[in-house]
């Protein structure tokens, strides 16, 4: 078990520009996860947003091989088709993402956020998201300088973080080990300004009560406090 405070994050950091074509790249060093954010902007949208001025803002996910222990993780590639888990939690991504975003200042034009994931020691998600949030920002800043947009369609920040009950005890920030033992999961996108975006959450065995509900809640706003100071001046 982890040795963390129950209400204390795993070490955050966050490498801007770790890539260099990208028109935003972040790699986020989360506790022992390491996920690469890039975002690529295309003068182009999907189908039913031709022609409306409006913009779009999606997400793709995937594990790297060697990401993970017990052996080598085939490419989604090798099967023809994203595996269940992998489309789930870039659908999230996207969802999160697009919750920052003005559509009609970004204009008509798509931002795609890549969350490859080098190591993973549980919270993938909850970084991809949160890296995502930095990269958008840095391919955003990008498209203002050399004047592409004339306004920041960035209206708020989203971030995300993992909280459980872990050995009978709420804990935030749950690392692989927490989480495959965790009586609890929950996953929390907020944003800056104090708002749920999604909230996933299960019980791994007897169902919680909204009591606990009301603890994991506060270890997340806690947490995504803490976060978003981490990510710091939004651009």
């Amino acid at each position: 078990m982890s040795k963390r405070k129950s209400d204390q994050l795993r070490k955050i950091e966050f490498v801007h520009g770790f890539t260099k074509h990208a028109a935003g790249s972040v790699l986020v060093k989360w506790g022992d996860t390491w996920v690469l954010c890039t975002a690529s902007v295309e003068n182009k949208v999907p189908p039913f947003l031709k022609d409306t001025g409006r913009g779009w803002v999606t997400a793709e996910y995937s594990m790297l091989p060697s990401s993970t222990g017990g052996g080598r993780k085939d490419r989604d590639i090798k099967k023809l088709k994203l595996d269940a888990r992998s489309t789930e939690i870039q659908r999230l991504a996207g969802r999160s993402l697009r919750a920052a975003v003005d559509m009609e200042k970004l204009g008509e034009r798509q931002i795609t956020i890549d969350c490859d994931v080098l190591q993973a020691d549980g919270g993938t998600r909850c970084a991809s998201i949160t890296g995502g949030m930095l990269a958008l920002e840095d391919a955003i800043a990008k498209l203002l300088a050399d004047g592409t947009i004339a306004e920041n369609p960035v209206i708020r920040r989203v971030a995300a973080v993992s909280a459980g009950v872990c050995g009978g005890r709420p804990s935030l920030d749950l690392d692989y080990a927490l989480d495959s033992a965790a009586d609890v999961d929950m996953n929390f996108v907020m944003t800056d300004d104090g708002r749920f975006v999604e909230i996933q959450g299960t019980a791994e065995r007897e169902p919680f009560s909204e009591e606990t509900f009301a603890e994991l809640r506060a270890l997340a706003r806690k947490g995504l406090k803490r976060i978003f100071s981490l990510m710091g001046k939004r651009r």
